[in-house]
């Protein structure tokens, strides 16, 4: 019977370096933003679906509704709110990167200049947002 397989001795010697240990990708910066724009809408995602249930909480229990609103006023939420912010505003700046890469003639050639100005723009308003909404967590815990 004949094999469609190749023994190991007729089997050609790949040219390619060992992989990396501890390292499951070896991308660069596009790998990094794809995982990072991944993740965002993950959280964007569970974010929009625990407020849908939230809001939907009213018509069945007015009291509890109250209840889940009190508890987002909590500093630790203000931290969260933040983490919001930074995904939402990450996912929405690199989804205009990834709409120009695909459908913009010179959009791959252009595409590291395009991340680094998504980092920029996200680092310039993320900055300001996080010094306000710390603030106010920091006043809510010790008074201000």
């Amino acid at each position: 019977m004949a094999s469609t397989t190749a023994s190991a001795a007729e089997a050609p010697q790949r040219a390619t370096a060992p992989r990396a240990k501890g390292r499951l990708y070896r991308g660069d910066l596009g790998m990094w933003s794809w995982v990072a724009h991944r993740i965002t809408g993950v959280l964007t995602f569970f974010f929009l679906f625990v407020h849908v249930l939230d809001t939907a909480l009213v018509r069945v229990s007015p009291n509890a509704y109250d209840t889940v609103i009190e508890t987002y006023k909590h500093p630790v939420m203000i931290l969260f709110e933040l983490g919001l912010l930074a995904a939402v505003l990450f996912h929405a700046f690199n989804g205009i990167r990834v709409m120009l890469v695909d459908f913009w003639s010179k959009g791959t050639k252009y595409q590291k200049p395009m991340l680094w100005t998504v980092v920029a723009l996200w680092l310039v308003l993320i900055i300001p947002a996080a010094i306000s909404l710390i603030g106010r967590a920091i006043t809510e815990v010790f008074g201000g």
